[in-house]
């Protein structure tokens, strides 16, 4: 199964390291074969002709040619999620698997949108983080969980997919609101469920590694750091590539940017709520 890969710039984490983990997760049966970039690196990395050289992969012009050639494709742009719908609109017409990367996108609109036209064409499409598949939350018993206290790095334009997600997997959809209590410089907001459950995120400066506080009905706790998610993470795709079904439902990616919206505007009004 050859993979196009489309993306706003491809030298970046996510595209220098999914080749291998989708070739290791299907015992080389998917290659990433084909590569379309809007730009070159803006932060000095590598060019497109450069990152293709370097990972054996075509360099394709246009989303077009390279949705026509590919079986699969995955839309990238990880880090500016504002391109997403944009890049997804003509291969989310192909009717081929589409694999869109985090975070999906900026708002609730945008990411119905980007699904909508998914499902007008057929085209099987999902979205997820990474960190939802770590071997440390999968261990947890799905609603079992009444409150979490959740941590991690970068901004929660980009990075709060990484906590969010894993929350709704763990305590569910029912998030009615949100709350700012944090700082400009320590971002910090709280989910609160249609049952009372809470669930904190909390953003950090520098490399704070992504990890969970959670509370149980039974008066226990557990304290855990999400490290070991790769190599599921990828068997996970590689069954969307080769079966069509996501482990993730559309409502749930957005309810997820939902929660992310909300939070960056109760980030505005700090200490009062924001419904999702």
């Amino acid at each position: 199964m050859k993979i196009g890969f489309i993306d706003y710039f491809l030298d970046e984490w996510h595209a220098n390291n999914f080749p291998e983990w989708l070739r290791e997760a299907s015992n080389g049966e998917i290659e990433i074969a084909y590569a379309y970039a809007m730009i070159d690196s803006p932060r000095g990395g590598l060019t497109t002709d450069e990152w293709c050289e370097q990972f054996n992969v075509k360099r394709i012009n246009s989303i077009e040619e390279l949705v026509a050639i590919s079986d699969a494709i995955v839309v990238l742009s990880p880090d500016n999620p504002e391109y997403h719908e944009e890049l997804c609109k003509i291969p989310l017409q192909s009717g081929k698997r589409v694999y869109v990367d985090k975070t999906f996108a900026e708002t609730k609109e945008i990411a119905e949108r980007i699904f909508a036209v998914a499902k007008e064409s057929g085209t099987p499409c999902y979205s997820a983080s990474g960190l939802r598949f770590a071997d440390e939350y999968l261990a947890i018993e799905k609603g079992s969980v009444q409150n979490i206290i959740s941590w991690g790095a970068g901004r929660i334009s980009t990075y709060s997919v990484h906590q969010v997600e894993p929350i709704i997997y763990l305590m569910g959809t029912a998030i009615e609101k949100v709350m700012f209590v944090g700082t400009e410089k320590h971002q910090s907001y709280v989910c609160s469920f249609t049952d009372g459950r809470k669930a904190v995120v909390s953003h950090h400066p520098g490399h704070v590694p992504f990890g969970m506080t959670m509370d149980f009905a039974d008066d226990t706790s557990k304290m855990v750091v999400a490290d070991s998610y790769h190599k599921n993470f990828a068997a996970d795709m590689v069954n969307f590539f080769k079966t069509g079904e996501a482990s993730i439902t559309p409502e749930e990616t957005i309810l997820g940017i939902a929660v992310i919206e909300a939070a960056q505007k109760a980030e505005k009004n700090p200490g009062s709520w924001v419904t999702v």
